[in-house]
């Protein structure tokens, strides 16, 4: 009787009930009854309302099993719904998904291993699937916390804890795929998710072994690589979940990197910490590099005060993600990048100064330490933005070029460089050697299709400005950038080092035929080249790879912008070297003066070889070979060895060691060339530089008095020369009808150079120059006598004696005083 009952009570029962009990069999082990699967797939796809039915039924099967432990029917009810989702597609199939996924998260709550992994790849089944309309309301913040902390498992069996983590890695890209397309429902995308499921992939990407083996663009791993190896899983979900970033949502996904790297401490060494941007950089869309950009230099102004390997490492990830950057689109992070890191470079160097000061006279390791852990700062930020630059295309680059040199310190000056006020001399001379450090880098390789581009006015003149510097590193990193930008045939390697060439055609030289622009520069700026070459010359702290820049720097000129009347130029400027030498006005050690006679050799033997012209050549060969024989010291092989015996003076030496002027204009004249220049010796032209130089020889300028006595000798005074007189010199200062006077003489000079033949201004010129020259010998043959009393006195400034030769002198003239 109660069988009867029990079988009309099934017979009463829901055909979906009894459809879905046929399935399961009396014993677990037999698996699914696939006929009976067959019958309620059947009806399901035959009745899809049922469908929400269905899935309760089972849901409450699986609850019970659960509970019970009966993992055998738990195995078999989700693989039931397994099929049944891959079966249904219908519009009703949504409340069956809530279903599933209620009783997915009845298995993931469980504490069986077995359970959850049963539950994650039923979950990623449904991931997989492509419903036909969204269900905005559904929410996987379960899910994600699940998935994310099982892939956190510290379960005691390895092999367990393994995969758990990998059944959480492949439950967060499910959700990912999921979510992740559907635009209207991008809560996966909300930070509280990013924190997340970030910090799990990263957490299990820790564990690749071999991280450079699989730096760059995404991998093709084989399928049973992904699934074993739970950091190549986490790391490919990763690129992923970048991968499908979007503009606003790129940051969310970013910002919980900064958060695992600072947690962990993975700053110093930061290893991880490239290979996770990285990949970050190859995965996004190209499009969004900046956002990443500037996250980091964000994150670095919110850890400016940390220790300075943490900075070093946060500005090599920089460096990382800018050299790939820089080859797409950076958008407008490019000046960005630049101040910050100019900004910290300020910072560092105050660091570095504060904590010099601090422990004065305590020369303790740690200081030292902590003050080479600031250099190591200093240099990763110079390396960032020298291949930052580098790597801009040209018209970006002259950009950064002009916006660095902008940020130079000049002493003396105010301008839009950095603050460096509160740092002292030293500290604006470590401003400026890494400035230049980083000018050097970014001008590496760059190639002006004429030197105007390369060396617009703008640019050069702040460029040449600590040429003058009392700073020997100063002026060697101006030269090599001048190189960088002067080189546009790759020759600088060719000439490097001192020496004298004997052949220059074994050098190979390339070269082209100098351009109207070129020649148009030279017009405007050679005078400007040549003076900063001049005065680098005369520096008493020069030492021998002063002097290679140098001679490369004139060699690099002479290849790249000398037209025959440059040519001239160079050689006024060589001789006029030599006369530094041999006069010495400037009280050079014996080393400076034998250098600079090495560097005149050296050039003029590249220069005549340049030219080939044979009575040229052959007077440079004279004179060298003359000095290999008596005057060793005067060449670069010997003056620039460890240990060299200098001479203890050189005015004794015979013309035969010395290149003649009269000898060289006599060989090029007869190959053509116009030498009438080379009879007026080079002398540079003073400008506003010298005051912002901070030169001794400048600064320092010795005022000597001179006074003027009755009944001086004149008699050989010129018969053209005007007499210094009272009534000349209260003359001179009416400015009544001065302004009248000053425009007839503009227009009888202009006149007279538009309408006189050259040979007539010539001669004046040189007739000008030979008077000036006998009233500056007359002057000096004056008795010197100390000032005398400061009341009748008036002072009259003669000239420069840097550039001239010529002393400030203070004249006195009774009852007027004129300055």
């Amino acid at each position: 009787l109660f069988a009867g009952v029990c079988c009309c009570c099934a017979a009463l029962r829901p055909r979906y009930k009894r459809l879905v009990d046929n399935i399961f069999p009396e014993d677990p082990k037999d698996g699914l009854v696939k006929a009976d699967m067959e019958k309620l797939t059947f009806y399901a796809v035959s009745a899809p309302e049922k469908l929400d039915r269905i899935g309760a039924y089972l849901a409450e099967r699986l609850s019970r099993d659960v509970v019970r432990h009966r993992y055998g029917y738990v195995l078999i009810a989700m693989e039931a719904l397994d099929q049944l989702l891959m079966a249904c597609h219908s519009q009703s199939i949504k409340p069956f998904v809530e279903s599933f996924l209620h009783m997915v998260a009845k298995l993931l709550e469980s504490g069986e291993p077995k359970l959850q992994v049963l539950g994650t790849n039923s979950f990623v089944k449904f991931a997989n699937i492509e419903e036909d309309t969204p269900s905005y309301h559904r929410r996987y913040d379960f899910f994600v916390s699940r998935f994310s902390a099982m892939c956190h498992s510290c379960d005691h069996d390895p092999e367990i804890q393994t995969e758990i983590r990998i059944a959480g890695i492949r439950g967060i890209q499910g959700v990912v795929r999921k979510t992740v397309n559907d635009e209207l429902r991008a809560t996966i995308w909300e930070p509280q998710h990013m924190d997340k499921i970030v910090p799990s992939l990263l957490f299990n990407m820790q564990k690749i072994e071999d991280i450079d083996s699989r730096i760059g663009p995404p991998s093709s791993p084989t399928g049973g690589e992904k699934e074993e190896n739970p950091a190549l899983l986490a790391e490919n979900c990763f690129r992923e979940l970048l991968g499908r970033a979007t503009y606003g949502n790129m940051n969310n996904a970013v910002r919980p990197v900064f958060a695992h790297l600072d947690h962990h401490r993975l700053w110093d060494p930061n290893e991880f910490a490239v290979s996770c941007f990285k990949i970050i950089m190859y995965s996004i869309q190209a499009q969004y590099s900046h956002h990443v950009i500037q996250e980091i230099l964000g994150h670095l102004d919110v850890r400016k005060r940390d220790s300075p390997r943490v900075r070093a490492g946060i500005i090599q990830v920089l460096l990382e993600a800018v050299a790939i950057a820089a080859k797409g689109s950076i958008g407008p992070t490019v000046l960005e990048v630049f101040n910050t890191l100019l900004k910290h470079l300020r910072i560092s160097v105050d660091f570095e100064l504060g904590d010099r000061r601090s422990s004065a006279g305590s020369a303790t390791f740690s200081t030292s330490s902590k003050e080479s852990d600031e250099r190591i700062v200093q240099n990763a930020i110079i390396q960032t933005i020298g291949f930052f630059g580098s790597n801009l295309p040209d018209y970006q680059r002259s950009e950064i070029m002009m916006f660095i040199m902008g940020k130079v310190p000049v002493l003396g000056t105010s301008s839009q460089s950095l603050d460096t006020s509160h740092l002292g001399d030293l500290g604006t001379r470590r401003i400026q050697i890494m400035l230049l450090r980083s000018l050097l880098m970014v001008t590496s390789g760059y190639k002006a299709t004429t030197i105007t581009n390369a060396l617009p006015p703008p640019f050069l003149d702040p460029l040449l400005s600590p040429s003058l510097m009392e700073d020997s590193e100063l002026r060697q990193l101006v030269l090599e950038i001048l190189h960088n930008l002067i080189d546009r045939h790759d020759n600088r390697a060719k000439l490097r080092g001192i020496r004298i060439i004997p052949d220059v055609s074994d050098l190979k030289i390339k070269r082209d035929k100098i351009s109207r622009q070129d020649v148009s520069f030279m017009k405007k700026h050679g005078q400007q080249l040549y003076r900063h070459i001049y005065l680098g010359c005369k520096e008493e702290d020069n030492v021998q790879k002063n002097f290679e820049l140098l001679f490369t720097t004139l060699a690099l000129t002479t290849i790249e912008l000398a037209n025959e009347e440059v040519v001239i130029d160079l050689i006024r400027l060589a001789i006029a070297l030599q006369d530094i030498a041999i006069i010495n006005e400037d009280n050079l050690p014996m080393f400076n003066r034998c250098g600079i006679m090495a560097l005149v050799a050296a050039y003029l033997n590249f220069l005549s070889q340049m030219i080939a012209v044979p009575a040229f050549c052959q007077h440079v060969s004279k004179v060298i070979e003359t000095r290999s024989l008596e005057a060793s010291y005067f060449l670069p092989e010997t003056i620039f060895k460890d240990k060299c015996n200098l001479p203890k003076s050189l005015e004794k030496h015979e013309k035969d060691l010395f290149f003649l002027t009269n000898k060289i204009a006599e060989s090029l004249g007869g190959s053509g060339y116009s030498v009438e220049r080379l009879s007026v010796p080079y002398v540079p032209q003073v400008t506003d530089e010298d005051r912002l130089s901070r030169r001794k020889s400048i600064v320092d300028t010795v005022s000597i008095q001179v006074d003027i006595l009755p009944g001086n000798n004149t008699d050989d005074k010129v018969d053209n020369t005007e007499e210094i007189t009272f009534e000349a010199l209260k003359k001179a200062i009416d400015n009544n009808g001065l302004e009248e006077q000053e425009k007839e003489k503009r227009r009888l000079v202009i006149e007279k150079f538009q309408k006189a033949p050259f040979e007539e201004i010539a001669a004046q010129c040189e007739t000008k120059a030979n008077l000036l020259h006998d009233r500056l010998a007359q002057i000096l043959e004056l008795t010197i006598r100390p000032p005398p009393s400061p009341s009748g006195t008036m002072t009259i400034t003669a000239g420069h004696a840097h550039y001239q030769s010529v002393p400030v002198y203070e004249m006195k003239f009774p009852d007027l005083c004129v300055y």
